[in-house]
């Protein structure tokens, strides 16, 4: 995937690069705030309990991957995000409870695990660059390389 530069950025450093690290460091609180909450007990902790379970519940952890999709996308605008990423959600929302998904509970629900789990992960590596990183490394670490890929980016 090519690499498109844009003006502006951190430290004299120009390129979609920074544009991406000072939409990161511009939203931390924000991101901070849904990352928490993500982790917190009654999204992440009660999500996952609610697949060993088998309980329907485990259903609600769709809304948190939406809210946090929705966050990456607005990170940058005009960009799509990474197709692997957007199958992984598609796949993992938009879906109802019905009785007969306790037949092949599996089959139903961990695509809803999967899409929350990429999710969180991008989720947290946002903040965690975007709280760390002064400009654009020159050498990737995976993290930062991994969001540069959801973007198009790398």
């Amino acid at each position: 995937m090519q690499r498109r530069a844009l003006s502006g950025g951190l430290g004299g450093v120009s390129g979609a690069d920074a544009k991406l690290l000072t939409r990161l460091r511009r939203n931390l609180p924000a991101m901070r705030e849904l990352r928490k909450r993500c982790m917190g007990h009654w999204i992440y902790e009660d999500g996952v309990y609610r697949f060993y379970h088998h309980s329907f519940k485990v259903y609600r952890l769709q809304d948190a991957t939406l809210e946090i999709v929705g966050v990456l996308r607005r990170l940058a605008p005009g960009r799509e995000l990474d197709q692997d990423f957007i199958r992984i959600v598609r796949d993992g929302t938009g879906r109802s409870f019905r009785a007969s998904d306790n037949l092949r509970w599996a089959r139903r629900t961990r695509p809803i695990l999967e899409a929350f789990f990429h999710a969180l992960y991008f989720l947290d590596v946002a903040v965690r660059y975007g709280s760390s990183l002064r400009r654009p490394p020159r050498v990737l670490p995976s993290g930062w390389a991994s969001l540069l890929t959801l973007y198009g980016l790398r």
